[in-house]
């Protein structure tokens, strides 16, 4: 809970009823910046291979399995040909009739239980 004190400040405007309230200050630790580090390079690895993941995308004899098994609601088969394009991190793909969801994400770190970082990529792919 943050607690204000109340005095007049005498740059402020001096109208009848103005008060300045400002915070007590408190004692912060000193940031860490190693998790964030990791974050980053951890991001770097979802960027490029979300970049492996588009220039595969690319390739119209894919795109056209890809669509079909989706039209067809064939998740197994969505799945197996995204897991054709060989990536380095899990994938999860979601779909409707007018577009595609690929989530990218990291491994968890040995020392954490959750993973750092998610890519998502949003396509249109009908009207």
């Amino acid at each position: 809970m943050m607690y204000f004190y109340h005095y007049p400040y005498p740059q402020q405007p001096s109208y009848p009823g103005y008060h300045y309230y400002y915070p007590i200050n408190r004692q912060y630790p000193q940031v860490d910046v190693n998790v964030f580090t990791k974050s980053i390079k951890s991001y770097r690895l979802l960027m490029a291979q979300g970049s492996v993941l588009l220039d595969r995308l690319g390739d119209k004899g894919f795109d056209v399995k890809l669509m079909t098994a989706a039209q067809q609601g064939n998740q197994a088969e969505v799945d197996r040909l995204i897991k054709t394009i060989g990536l380095k991190v899990p994938v999860k793909t979601r779909y409707t009739p007018t577009g595609v969801t690929f989530e990218l994400t990291t491994q968890p770190d040995p020392g954490s239980y959750m993973n750092c970082c998610t890519l998502t990529v949003q396509l249109k792919w009908g009207n």
